[in-house]
């Protein structure tokens, strides 16, 4: 049997908050974060014998302050080397390969409303822009369009771009991320010019989510819904906002820290900890229906 790695709580906790104040993009709430780890270390909180345990104590405690579902300790049965990554990436390839690229469903529905489906997440953009803009295409004929992101967990801000791209007009700014590194910022804006044809900016469009629905995806959902361009139904999204990156604190461990934060140009905020907020709401399992309802209701009056 392999010997366990040595486990020592207080080590971990040091580095995680070391690493909090250092790169949270919140700067006061980061140290507010730091002295209470440390501060429950002192009273024995994380006195466990088990880095499984440790990883959910004290991501209850970061994620009590704002609610940053992307701040966490993060447990890897495996122990976490540089072939994780590669075997992560082999991983989001599959489900590529398996999802035509991301959009495993293209349906045309009664009274000309097309259906698409975009999961389980948004590919990176030099993979997935061929498939998306096929599927983009076909539905671009559509009397009403219902874009399905209830199984979608996130993915590439480059692609809610591009796919926001078909769904608008004309050349418009999405987001903005602020980076606590530089205290930079970075504009998302949609594209001039697709490769395919536009469904547009007129016709009328739902955008489905449900509690799993999260990260890019719910900026999908966010974006077009703060520019008043499609109806949010279902339900309340899970509220990731914040891009994250990862550092090893202990072989099994994994300090996840957001780095960055999303305002929205309309909204001058994001959907962090509150989630996108339908506009219909009701269970995800009936969101297809009642946004296929409300679509023809819609063609019926333009008629």
């Amino acid at each position: 049997m392999p010997t366990p790695t040595p486990f020592h709580p207080g080590s971990v906790i040091d580095e995680v908050a070391r690493l909090v104040t250092e790169h949270y993009v919140f700067p006061e709430t980061a140290a507010h974060l730091a002295d209470l780890l440390r501060k429950r270390l002192a009273e024995g909180a994380y006195a466990v014998g088990d880095a499984e345990e440790l990883a959910r104590l004290v991501t209850a405690d970061l994620q009590s302050v704002n609610d940053d579902r992307h701040l966490a300790l993060k447990h890897h049965a495996d122990p976490v080397s540089r072939a994780q990554g590669a075997a992560k990436l082999e991983s989001i390839r599959r489900d590529f390969a398996t999802s035509l690229g991301g959009a495993p469903r293209v349906e045309l529905l009664d009274g000309g409303v097309a259906l698409l489906e975009l999961a389980p997440m948004l590919f990176p953009l030099e993979w997935a822009a061929e498939p998306l803009s096929a599927a983009l295409t076909l539905v671009s004929r559509a009397e009403a369009l219902i874009v399905d992101l209830r199984g979608n967990r996130g993915g590439d801000p480059d692609t809610v771009a591009f796919v926001c791209s078909h769904l608008l007009d004309r050349r418009t700014h999405l987001n903005t991320m602020y980076w606590r590194a530089g205290e930079r910022t970075e504009q998302s804006w949609s594209q001039p010019h697709v490769p395919g044809a536009r469904f547009g900016g007129s016709k009328p469009l739902y955008v489905l989510t449900g509690g799993a629905t999260f990260s890019a995806a719910e900026e999908l959902a966010y974006d077009l819904q703060q520019l008043g361009r499609a109806v949010v139904v279902g339900e309340r999204t899970l509220g990731g906002a914040h891009p994250r990156e990862g550092w090893t604190v202990h072989p099994h461990l994994e300090a996840s820290i957001p780095t960055g934060r999303a305002v929205n140009p309309v909204s001058g905020t994001n959907w962090e900890g509150t989630g996108v907020q339908p506009d219909e709401a009701c269970a995800a399992a009936e969101a297809r229906e009642r946004a296929h309802g409300l679509a023809l209701a819609q063609l019926a009056g333009q008629r």
